[in-house]
C-alpha cells in the first residue's frame, strides 16, 4: 500500500458557540473562540489517499487531479469565508477543527473514490500547535 499526500492552505473565520447556551456559558466553555465578532485561522490541510500504483502510470492517484479536487471542493468554498455563515456544508454544525475535518472528508471522499482511489486521512492544522486527523 502506498500513501500519497497533498498539502493546501486557506484562511477562514468562525465562532464556536452553542446556541442553546447563554453568552456566559459559551464564554466559559469556548473562551476566546466564542468571540462575538468571530476569529480566524490560517489552516493547513493534508489530504492523504492510498492504494497501489497503477501499472500504466505508476501513480496511486494523479497529484494534479488531487490538487484540483482540493481546490474546487475545499479551497474555493472556504478560503476567506466565514465557516458558520458562508459554507453550506458547515451550516448548523459546530465549526470546531474536528467537525470541519469531517466536513472536508465528506466533500472529498466521493470525488476521490469516483476517480479510483481511497481517501485515507484528512489532517487539518488549525494552528501550528493544534491539529486533528480524521480517517473516515
Amino acid at each position: 500500500m502506498v500513501y500519497v499526500s497533498r498539502v493546501a492552505h486557506f484562511n477562514a473565520a468562525h465562532k464556536l458557540v452553542n446556541p442553546a447556551w447563554d453568552a456566559q456559558k459559551n464564554q466559559e466553555v469556548f473562551g476566546k473562540c466564542a468571540n462575538e465578532n468571530w476569529h480566524g485561522h490560517n489552516y493547513e490541510l493534508h489530504v492523504t489517499v492510498k492504494g497501489e500504483p497503477h501499472p500504466d502510470t505508476g501513480f496511486v492517484f494523479n497529484a494534479k487531479t488531487l490538487a484540483e479536487l482540493i481546490e474546487k471542493l475545499i479551497e474555493e468554498p472556504v478560503d476567506h469565508k466565514n465557516l458558520n455563515i458562508d459554507v453550506p456544508w458547515m451550516q448548523g454544525q459546530f465549526t470546531t477543527a474536528e467537525q470541519f475535518a469531517i466536513g472536508i472528508w465528506n466533500q472529498l471522499e466521493p470525488a476521490v473514490h469516483a476517480a479510483g482511489a481511497q481517501l485515507h486521512c484528512v489532517k487539518l492544522y488549525e494552528t501550528p500547535r493544534i491539529y486533528v486527523e480524521y480517517f473516515g
